[in-house]
């Protein structure tokens, strides 16, 4: 699916909406982020050595995730962040890296939802994390 599509799941936009593309591949989540270099949060991490962010990283790997829960998530739905568990950074993501992603949900406990994810460029694993998230009312 393409950024359109994603949008019909995730409730984020412009500069925080982090995947390019995603798809479910046999249960899990495929995601893909090309990092072109003049995004935001390369601008001060670091100016002369620009790397993308462990915590966006992170975010990535969240976001393909949501794209499992298609039918969970409505128009009055937010999926948060509720933890972080075994992250583990091996490689630098850097401008003009494909950044990809595999993840899977390992447990549901509605409205929670525990998760796996890896990231990789070029074949290389780059982060891998354990997380959880809620998907919340927004209008609460």
């Amino acid at each position: 699916m393409n950024q359109e599509e994603i949008k019909k799941i995730l409730p984020h936009r412009d500069a925080m909406l982090l995947i390019d593309e995603a798809e479910v591949v046999d249960g899990a989540a495929h995601g893909r982020k090309e990092i072109k270099g003049d995004e935001w949060f390369l601008k001060g991490h670091f100016p002369d050595a620009p790397i993308v962010p462990g915590v966006i990283l992170c975010e990535i790997l969240a976001q393909s995730t949501c794209v499992l829960l298609n039918d969970k998530i409505s128009g009055e739905s937010l999926p948060v962040f509720t933890g972080l568990n075994k992250v583990k950074f091996r490689n630098p993501v850097k401008p003009g890296d494909v950044f990809e992603t595999k993840c899977e949900i390992i447990k549901e406990k509605s409205p929670f939802y525990f998760a796996k994810g890896e990231g990789y460029v070029d074949g290389r694993l780059c982060v891998s994390a354990e997380f959880s998230f809620a998907v919340t009312d927004k209008t609460r």
